[in-house]
């Protein structure tokens, strides 16, 4: 049975795989394009981050940043990090924490869920994730700026 907890981005199984999502930010897109989050900023304040895991082996991660408030108080947050192992992917794992981080925003009072993923193929399979779980492409958001390697999605709740 998978289950999703929060956990710690520097736990040396996490960090693994932090490490190689990193890794392959880097390799699929330009440096300047790059907005992965390493795990000591993984672990701030801002952020909630979870795991998921099957009899404790490590499947995948993902995480909430809070990025402030809109009118009437409704919370503003970003999907960070959303990673899947290589050795689970195609199980549904990314659903399940996407799921998972849409229903702690919801508890929370989050009004309006934000990410941004890249436009190359090899994001293909994250974008349509998000599209089939209700994201709808928009204008940069945040800090962010348009750029041509940046796809900017969000998600009312």
């Amino acid at each position: 049975m998978i289950t999703i907890d929060r956990d710690d981005p520097a736990r040396d199984d996490v960090h693994q795989l932090l490490s190689q999502h990193l890794a392959e930010m880097f390799a699929t897109s330009p440096a300047e394009s790059v907005h992965a989050l390493d795990p000591s900023a993984l672990s701030g304040p801002s952020i909630k981050f979870w795991t998921a895991r099957e009899d404790g082996e490590l499947l995948g991660c993902g995480a909430l940043k809070l990025l402030g408030t809109q009118a009437g108080s409704a919370k503003l947050g970003e999907i960070k990090s959303m990673r899947t192992a290589e050795n689970a992917r195609g199980r549904g794992v990314a659903t399940l924490m996407l799921t998972h981080i849409l229903a702690e925003a919801r508890r929370a009072g989050y009004g309006h869920i934000y990410l941004e993923t890249g436009t190359e193929d090899y994001f293909a399979p994250a974008r349509r994730l998000y599209a089939r779980n209700g994201f709808a492409e928009c204008p940069p958001f945040a800090d962010y700026v348009l750029d041509p390697n940046s796809v900017f999605m969000e998600l009312r709740l």
